[in-house]
């Protein structure tokens, strides 16, 4: 009796201990965070304030999709921080990473994120490829990574303007909510003299054209100057592309981003009633 006894406390203690370590594993892909990982990058948390995380403008079209429970596609057009360079598999770039987090947070919905990113593009060779790669597939939204090889080249500002401001007139027509991304803050961007400038541009142009920008530029800057987080911590070997944890926590925090916009509460004005 006291064998079987034994036995079962036995059986109880390895019956936790694997369910410890299964949660272990689910809490750790839950925080974009590889649970085999080795170095700072697999403890870090992934964060960044309120103010640069937030869309400021509505996402209507999303949102009407998502209050209808009907499909949502959304194309991610860019350069090589879109296609996942720096990332140790294409599943680890930040759009399947946004389709991932989309997916948990909208789980009646289903969800499509179409990586539309080539390497090495500027933004004139991205409009040229607006038709096919953007376009045709009637996407609901679109998230443009642009700037950083037109930093990277030297490309000028007023060049740069011309052909974003193009870009966006044409987002714009074809009635797509837009979210523009702006470069990444890495070390091969940010030694460049029109970097800040190219990012000031874009801004200037989501405010103008009354788009919304997620700041990657902003965010990833607050993880190296206020996190005091080293650059090898979220920035590949080559010093210009992101990593797999970068790239996870760009997509978590956008995905967070587009939430709180479809779900943020519309305030309605009734103007001319009279009692």
């Amino acid at each position: 009796m006291k064998a079987v006894s034994r036995s079962f406390r036995l059986t109880i203690a390895l019956t936790v201990a694997a369910t410890a370590a299964t949660a272990a594993l689910v809490s750790a892909r839950a925080e974009n965070i590889p649970a085999v990982a080795d170095g700072a990058a697999s403890k870090r948390e992934c964060g960044a304030p309120g103010e640069l995380i937030r869309l400021t403008n509505p996402l209507k079209r999303l949102a009407l999709r998502i209050a209808g429970g009907q499909p949502i596609k959304i194309v991610a057009i860019g350069s090589s921080s879109t296609a996942g360079s720096g990332a140790s598999s294409p599943a680890m770039s930040y759009p399947s990473r946004l389709a991932i987090e989309l997916k948990a947070l909208f789980p009646r919905i289903e969800v499509t994120v179409l990586n539309r990113g080539i390497g090495g593009e500027t933004t004139t060779e991205m409009l040229a490829r607006f038709d096919r790669d953007v376009f045709a597939d009637k996407p609901d939204v679109v998230v443009w990574q642009v700037g950083s090889n037109s930093v990277l080249r030297d490309i000028s500002l007023a060049d740069a303007r011309a052909r974003l401001y193009e870009g966006l007139r044409r987002l714009r027509a074809a009635d797509l909510d837009v979210i523009l991304m702006n470069p990444q803050y890495a070390p091969k961007v940010i030694s460049k003299h029109e970097a800040e400038g190219m990012v000031d541009l874009i801004d200037l142009a989501a405010k103008e054209t009354n788009v919304d920008l997620f700041q990657r530029y902003a965010i990833m800057r607050y993880w190296k100057l206020t996190e005091d987080i080293p650059f090898s911590t979220f920035v590949s070997p080559d010093e210009l592309h992101m990593n797999d944890w970068s790239y996870g926590c760009v997509a978590k925090l956008l995905a967070g981003a587009i939430h709180e916009t479809v779900t943020r509460p519309t305030l309605t004005a009734t103007v001319g009633q009279r009692r």
